[in-house]
């Protein structure tokens, strides 16, 4: 394959936030470069390219080291089904989470009593679940959604006091195979669903819900919507981010995802080291992050921590604007 080689800087999102980062062209993908004391380079929005993400590595990694970009490490993924391990570079698990979304009926028998029972609620409490167009209906709603959430799993949602025009933007990525799926109590937007199609499966790129209509479960409707308009569509999984995310294997979002049928899925991610630098941070895994090192017991009082400090600023931030609009309105 031609290498196309265009220095550029090309933005990014990390966690709600807006990146400028270098990145370069190279054999069709774009490679950005990310971290300050490792410099990672890797391939764009990877969990939503389509094709084999990196067909001829050690091609590709010679026209990266050609290319300009100073990177410590490459990473990338090798993608199910291929789940065999087949290049010699060091590699560790990933993972999905994911359900089969081939057959609907299948996958409904599969869920526990109790989850199904959580879809039927949703309707039965007056929520109506749809496919719905990109427009600036939906993007007024998600704006609503997003300003009544201040934390989330345990942080500060970065979505909070993003004006529309910010939203709208996030929302726009990959519009061309991207499926909006919202859930209405009357008028109102309550939660929403954002996928988008890779191959043969569906990412989900967002889905959620407010805190004050949690009664209603719409979260659980807006996933057994998700996987019937997958099975028309043909499409062989729905995938949910990782299953587990290092050693945290006990949290709400896991046990959400197992109760709607999401199952785990291992796949090879390889670290290419570039660098001296690169080499050290390979040997000693450390790209497996906090969360991947620590032992799950002191991982957990670490995150109880986090959630106690967030809501305590949570709680903060909430009397200091009911304050000042006590102030406004003397």
């Amino acid at each position: 394959m031609d290498n196309c080689i265009n220095a550029k800087i090309e933005e990014t999102r990390i966690r709600g936030q807006t990146l400028y980062v270098p990145s370069t062209e190279i054999c069709g993908r774009t490679v950005i470069v990310t971290g300050e004391w490792i410099r990672t380079a890797e391939i764009k929005d990877e969990g939503v390219v389509e094709g084999v993400t990196v067909e001829d590595p050690e091609s590709f990694i010679t026209k990266l080291k050609e290319s300009g970009l100073t990177a410590d490490l490459f990473t990338f993924a090798q993608k199910p089904p291929e789940i065999t391990p087949k290049y010699d570079y060091h590699w560790d698990w990933d993972n999905w989470a994911a359900i089969p979304t081939t057959c609907y009926e299948d996958w409904w028998e599969s869920l526990p009593q109790v989850s199904r029972k959580n879809v039927r609620r949703t309707g039965r409490r007056g929520v109506v679940v749809k496919v719905v167009p990109f427009d600036d209906d939906l993007v007024r709603g998600v704006h609503r959604i997003y300003n009544s959430i201040q934390v989330r799993d345990g942080r500060l949602f970065w979505h909070y006091g993003q004006d529309f025009d910010s939203v709208r933007r996030s929302l726009a990525t990959y519009l061309d195979r991207s499926e909006f799926i919202g859930a209405y109590l009357g008028e109102e937007l309550i939660g929403f669903f954002k996928m988008v199609y890779v191959d043969d499966t569906a990412t989900i790129f967002h889905i959620i819900s407010m805190d004050q209509h949690y009664d209603k479960r719409p979260q659980n409707a807006l996933i057994a919507k998700a996987a019937e308009v997958c099975e028309q569509k043909a499409i062989s999984h729905l995938i949910y981010g990782k299953f587990i995310y290092g050693n945290k294997r006990r949290s709400s979002l896991v046990e959400f995802k197992r109760r709607n049928g999401f199952q785990q899925v291992n796949f090879p991610r390889y670290y290419i080291p570039l660098t001296p630098r690169g080499e050290l941070f390979v040997r000693l895994r450390l790209y497996r992050g906090v969360s991947g090192l620590l032992p799950e017991p002191i991982l957990y009082l670490a995150l109880s921590c986090r959630d106690w400090y967030h809501k305590k600023i949570s709680t903060n931030l909430t009397l200091q604007r009911n304050k000042f609009a006590g102030v406004a309105q003397r």
